[in-house]
């Protein structure tokens, strides 16, 4: 194999079982690629431009096979109309849900057109990674179901309307699905080779929970997304050990996977031929505060456990306190594991 594959090229491959000179290395970087590239966490939310010129920095730097648009959960929850404050170098937060009763969810509309600034600003970037980083991995991305409708109405009230309120959250969730389908496209016509989605609340649920209201609407999503000819990136972080299959079972190209939800053996049994792991080095225990030696032995444990199915990555961000030399050491295990 070639040393001189892009970073593109050794993911397709590698997705579609071909040999590779190296593990594809997809670790997600978002406070990290700001800190690394001296940018203040407002201006990397919000200024497409920056935010590209950071993680580009940070893949040259440290060996990395895609560049992403991550940055926050509140890009198409702004859009909705949600209040989104913005500290210069902390991440953005909500003070209120978007509505205060489960009833005010039926009438939750999504946005007419992709013209408000956060949802340009996502496409942006994406046109801006396609032009300036050709060869690589380009991953745009959409909030899943449940993150939105947490944003809609707040994490608590949002499970307890799970039990209450059932039709106002079947309500939301269709809401969701539709307009993340929409900017899911806008983002594959700007470049994109594949769309990560989101859905980290799911793990703070029951099983029966996430297969009843929201499985089926991630599903659809990636669904969408292959339609639209791009890959698609399903993640939950947390222990999602109970809902590992389901999240196979979506469709997912990628499926990533935390280190809270243990082995990942009993998953990859289930994968496909053209799906792969992602994950799952612990970002805080191992990748921040590890040795290199450890941090590359679980490295390679993660192999183990997922029969080389396995792209080389934290099970979660890393954190922005990780020293350069750790992020190097996971980078290396994609020589070694």
């Amino acid at each position: 194999m070639s040393k001189t594959l892009s970073s593109k090229d050794r993911t397709l491959a590698f997705l579609n079982g071909r040999p590779v000179n190296r593990l594809p290395f997809h670790p997600i970087v978002m406070r990290f690629a700001a800190r690394h590239a001296g940018v203040k966490y407002r201006d990397f939310c919000l200024s497409p431009e920056a935010h590209v010129d950071a993680v580009i920095r940070t893949a040259e730097d440290f060996g990395m096979d895609w560049v992403s648009v991550m940055s926050d959960p509140y890009c198409e929850a702004e859009a909705y109309g949600l209040a989104v404050d913005y500290p210069e170098d902390d991440l953005p937060r909500n003070e209120r849900p978007l509505v205060s009763t489960a009833a005010e969810l039926l009438s939750v509309a999504a946005p007419q057109n992709l013209r408000q600034v956060r949802l340009l600003g996502r496409v942006r970037q994406v046109e801006l990674f396609r032009q300036r980083a050709p060869e690589q991995f380009v991953v745009g991305w959409v909030e899943g179901p449940f993150a939105m409708v947490s944003l809609f109405r707040g994490l608590s009230e949002a499970c307890l309307d799970l039990y209450d309120h059932p039709d106002a959250v079947w309500a939301a969730v269709r809401t969701a699905v539709d307009f993340a389908m929409r900017f899911a496209e806008a983002q594959i016509a700007a470049g994109a080779d594949a769309i990560g989605m989101g859905d980290a609340v799911c793990s703070q649920i029951s099983p029966e929970h996430y297969r009843k209201y929201f499985w089926e609407g991630e599903r659809e999503i990636i669904e969408h997304i292959h339609a639209c000819g791009a890959l698609a990136k399903l993640h939950i972080c947390g222990n999602t050990s109970q809902i590992l299959p389901d999240m196979v079972a979506t469709g997912a190209d990628i499926v990533d996977v935390d280190h809270l939800a243990g082995s990942m053996a009993p998953a990859a049994r289930l994968l496909a031929t053209n799906q792969v792991l992602c994950g799952s080095v612990d970002p805080v225990s191992v990748v921040q505060n590890g040795t290199p030696e450890r941090i590359q032995s679980e490295a390679r444990k993660c192999q183990a456990e997922a029969g080389s199915r396995c792209i080389i990555s934290a099970g979660c961000e890393i954190t922005p306190s990780t020293p350069p030399k750790n992020l190097r050491a996971l980078s290396l295990a994609c020589l070694r594991a």
